[in-house]
């Protein structure tokens, strides 16, 4: 099998993955991976990603420009090539409608920080980008703010999008994020969320930078509460993000 019929078969896998978790409906959701510094693989719009084949993919430049397919490319696929764009080394994007996380896009809460080790580990600080129509250059530019700090983000009133060094990378941050989310959304029926201290959560920031993984705090200059330092807080107000059902650390 030839390196980019792999390729082929991981998106279709992934796909399958995403339909199977409820992650995408009809014909939601889109993947990209990338082929060489021009050209990309691409899923195509209308159909499920659930019932996709490797013949089903178009090959598409950096600019958008389809290549090679049967089927029309996704028109959502231009806010991939921004990330690819940004970040040479991300080789694949993911975007899907996970409905834990999703649920935190439509009423636009931030995703609580300092809670679980995994999550601050994984993923970090998760922003929630300005809402744009879907499918357009403002919509792809939706991503540009957050896009170097971050590896995941949620999509205001839309879904999620994640990437990274694989197809099966990128899928897997949108995966825990949208397990996250059902668990704070459990917790919200429950009582009071208990955050981690300040203490705990500089241990494992610190271990974050051990195994590669980017993170805003872990800039030397910054000073006090860790848990204080958001990278993104500075663009709620601009995106309508409001913290409402979880609070901040009480300590802090």
């Amino acid at each position: 099998m030839s390196e980019v019929q792999e390729l082929k078969e991981a998106i279709c896998e992934i796909g399958q993955r995403i339909y199977n978790r409820g992650f995408c409906s009809g014909n939601a959701g889109n993947i990209t991976v990338r082929l060489s510094e021009r050209e990309v693989l691409c899923t195509p719009t209308m159909i499920s990603k659930g019932f996709m084949k490797p013949e089903d993919l178009c090959v598409i430049d950096m600019e958008g420009n389809q290549l090679a397919g049967p089927k029309k490319r996704s028109s959502e696929a231009l806010m991939h090539l921004e990330i690819m764009k940004a970040r040479p080394e991300v080789q694949s994007v993911v975007h899907c409608h996970p409905p834990h996380a999703t649920a935190f896009a439509v009423v636009r809460e931030p995703i609580p920080q300092a809670v679980m080790p995994e999550v601050e580990v994984f993923l970090g600080e998760v922003p929630i980008t300005k809402y744009e129509t879907p499918g357009g250059k403002a919509f792809a530019q939706t991503v540009l703010p957050f896009v170097k700090k971050t590896n995941v983000m949620i999509l205001a009133n839309h879904g999620v999008v994640s990437y990274g060094e694989s197809v099966e990378r990128a899928y897997w941050l949108t995966e825990i994020l949208d397990s996250y989310c059902r668990i704070l959304i459990l917790t919200r029926q429950l009582g009071p969320l208990h955050h981690l201290s300040a203490e705990k959560t500089q241990e494992l920031v610190e271990e974050k930078k051990k195994w590669g993984f980017i993170d805003p705090r872990h800039d030397p200059d910054l000073r006090g509460d860790i848990r204080d330092h958001a990278a993104f807080r500075h663009t709620w107000a601009e995106n309508g993000i409001e913290q409402r059902a979880f609070p901040p650390p009480s300590d802090s």
